[in-house]
């Protein structure tokens, strides 16, 4: 049993590494937001470190504190919060809780590991056998950390034309920017309450004497969606001018259901190609089992001392 969990361990971090592997060679889809994330490096870099956390407000920003100290970790724990934030887990406590689980299972897996190994083995094989455990430990919290960010994109991007097509309707009909869409939100809380949230906060931050293009500023750069940019800067833009919204909302909401359709479409013609090995690797070799293993046993059984003959 011990051993099968190793070679489990194993199994799952190699899996791991591959699949980190196969992200790393992707081409990246937003380029913008990571020129975005450059410049703000750029611009912490500057402004020194006067943002690090103090010491005292309670346990979780003293755990974050101590995290800090480590070299290395403080632009570690600044991409998991940006992850984090982009994913739509924006309270305090989100990272503070998501690196103690970090910490918490690669600790874990790391006891497992130990634990699962002999005794009588010596110490550097054992200490190099912990490195599955630790490339796991590593890696898993992070892929899970970007599967929910882009599922989380996914539910933006799926809310978006029927928020944009409500938003133009309620703005034809006479009120404000800001009052349309909180009345947007209001309808939309219980269907789609992702964007709606992220709708309230732009409005809760122009109520508060934000200006509305830098609200919706920080509207793109939570999320990273590229149609939510386009939607920021024509509101911006008709604001600037003067010319009508509602229209143009209009026009821009059967344009995003375009792209849903072929996202859609596309979703599905990728469908067959992924079918493809899943049917080789599992189903295929089952099958020849099944059809050849017995034909190939009969006719050793019906040979002259072979598999399965009689004794005599």
């Amino acid at each position: 049993m011990i051993t099968a969990l190793f070679f489990i361990l194993t199994f799952l971090a190699i899996g791991a590494m591959a699949w980190s592997g196969l992200q790393l060679l992707q081409p990246k889809e937003n380029p913008l937001d990571d020129r975005l994330g450059e410049l703000m490096a750029a611009r912490r870099q500057t402004e020194g470190r006067g943002s690090r956390r103090r010491f005292g407000g309670g346990f979780l920003n003293n755990f974050l504190y101590v995290l800090e100290l480590v070299p290395g970790f403080d632009s570690v724990l600044e991409e998991s919060e940006g992850l984090l934030k982009q994913a739509g887990f924006r309270n305090r406590e989100a990272l503070a809780w998501y690196a103690m689980f970090n910490l918490a299972f690669l600790i874990a897996l790391l006891a497992g590991s130990w634990a699962v190994q002999e005794e009588s083995k010596p110490l550097l094989p054992k200490i190099l056998g912990l490195a599955p455990a630790v490339l796991l430990g590593w890696l898993l919290p992070k892929q899970i950390l970007y599967r929910l960010m882009k599922r989380y994109k996914n539910k933006l991007q799926t809310a978006l034309p029927d928020t944009v097509d409500l938003l133009g309707i309620v703005l034809g009909t006479g009120l404000a920017l800001d009052q349309a869409m909180s009345r947007v939100c209001e309808e939309m809380q219980f269907i789609y309450p992702e964007l709606s949230a992220e709708f309230y906060t732009v409005v809760m931050q122009v109520k508060a004497g934000q200006d509305r293009s830098k609200a919706f500023q920080q509207l793109v750069r939570r999320t990273g969606i590229e149609d939510i940019k386009s939607l920021a800067a024509m509101i911006i833009q008709s604001e600037r001018f003067g010319t009508s919204l509602s229209q143009a909302l209009k026009v821009y909401a059967d344009a995003l259901r375009m792209r849903r359709r072929l996202r859609g479409e596309k979703a599905v013609g990728e469908a067959g190609i992924k079918m493809v090995l899943a049917t080789v690797v599992f189903i295929l070799p089952v099958v020849f089992i099944i059809t050849l293993v017995p034909a190939m046993l009969t006719m050793l059984n019906n040979l002259r001392g072979g598999i399965g003959a009689s004794a005599r």
